[in-house]
């Protein structure tokens, strides 16, 4: 985390990362290339089971305005103008989707020593309106996120979470799902020189009253390749390896297999990024 408390999704966040980031089922493969005038170009296939689902994304930057548009299958167009710095220390992120007309956002994100603001809302007659703020330090820091339908007048989401960092220790807390699900996270660096790390996420539902453990790790084989492990207290254990094989080109395998339920099959992923 850089310096102040940062935003309200860095709540957590390493430790989900430690947890989640880069484990799936599918396969998918990624190319990106860059034109002459600097324009990067992006192709993504995904198989999702029998379906197959693709996009063409391109990004062009130009001193601090950053433009990404995106086409899928579905011939959607997504796109979004980014401009960093548009005063000291403030953000400000447009997006909107063709042929959705109800889906054009203004977003603003404030980052300061003691605080970090993000707010958005969307460019309709009767928008949705998010607000998300935290404030503290990089040790301590404590935000709320809240969305408002102006609809039906009604608040959509309602979150709160405290984040404490200390060296090489990160510990998390949040209420989410309109006060139903509380979760509390945990991750630690136990070497930087091989990038070997423990995690741990405890989420409660007060409506169903169930407890969801999940545990995992990760340690660098060597510079280029990375493993990680996790498994939750209902027996479903993951597994990866990601290899850089050349500067930003990545491989990653991973698999994940009920311990309670051995003789189903294992889902196998695979993920294959390309860059020049």
């Amino acid at each position: 985390m850089g310096k102040g408390p940062g935003l309200y999704s860095d709540i957590g966040k390493k430790a989900r990362d430690l947890l989640y980031k880069d484990y799936q089922s599918d396969h998918k493969f990624t190319v990106t290339t860059y034109t002459s005038s600097g324009i990067a170009i992006t192709s993504t296939g995904i198989k999702k089971g029998e379906l197959f689902l693709a996009d063409v994304s391109t990004q062009l930057k130009n001193k601090n305005i950053t433009t990404d548009v995106k086409v899928d299958t579905n011939s959607n167009l997504l796109t979004t103008i980014t401009v960093d710095e548009a005063a000291p220390g403030l953000k400000a992120i447009f997006s909107f989707i063709v042929p959705d007309q109800r889906s054009g956002k203004l977003e603003l994100q404030y980052q300061h020593e003691y605080a970090g603001i993000s707010t958005s809302i969307g460019l309709t007659a009767k928008p949705g309106i998010n607000f998300s703020g935290v404030v503290g330090n990089n040790s301590l820091s404590v935000g709320t996120d809240l969305s408002y339908d102006t609809t039906s007048g009604n608040f959509t989401k309602f979150n709160a979470g405290l984040n404490f960092t200390h060296s090489d220790l990160i510990a998390s807390l949040t209420l989410n799902d309109k006060a139903d699900t509380l979760t509390a996270a945990y991750y630690h660096s136990v070497s930087p020189l091989t990038n070997t790390a423990v995690g741990a996420e405890l989420s409660h539902s007060f409506s169903s009253n169930e407890n969801t453990l999940t545990i995992g790790t990760q340690h660098a084989l060597d510079p280029l390749t990375t493993v990680k492990a996790r498994v939750n207290n209902y027996g479903r254990a993951s597994a990866l390896i990601q290899h850089e094989w050349r500067p930003k080109s990545l491989f990653t395998i991973s698999g994940e297999v009920d311990t309670r339920a051995i003789e189903k099959s294992a889902k196998i992923g695979l993920a294959l990024a390309l860059k020049p």
